[in-house]
């Protein structure tokens, strides 16, 4: 059975994706900042209690997100390792999805809208 949603629902997914793409992202680098104050600056754990559940919370939803973005998108087997590769390094997620949109793996590019400056 083939996966292919309408359009705006591939639109949705795309916006879905980015959006976890960019919070789990925010979440790596919060728990390395907690991770920082836990071992160099006041020797309490609080940041690591705080943004370790909510890593591992949005870790888990962008591989799931990138598995499903993956399968309706038609990702080739690289780009989808790639995508799951990149939940690993901090912030790799926002790369990735910005290499995702310029090769055009998250559908069309909508055209820009507002004035344009020249």
């Amino acid at each position: 059975m083939s996966t292919v949603l309408p359009r705006s629902r591939t639109a949705v997914l795309a916006r879905v994706f980015r959006a976890v793409a960019i919070a789990e992202a925010c979440s790596w680098i919060g728990l390395l900042v907690g991770m920082a104050f836990k071992y160099l600056v006041v020797f309490d754990d609080v940041g690591v209690r705080v943004f370790g559940p909510i890593h591992g919370a949005l870790f888990v939803a962008y591989v799931v997100i990138a598995l499903v973005t993956a399968r309706v998108f038609r990702w080739s087997p690289t780009t989808t390792v790639l995508a799951l590769l990149a939940s690993i390094p901090p912030a790799a997620t926002v790369w990735f999805e910005r290499r995702a949109v310029r090769r055009g793996e998250l559908g069309p590019t909508p055209p820009r809208t507002g004035s344009s400056r020249a």
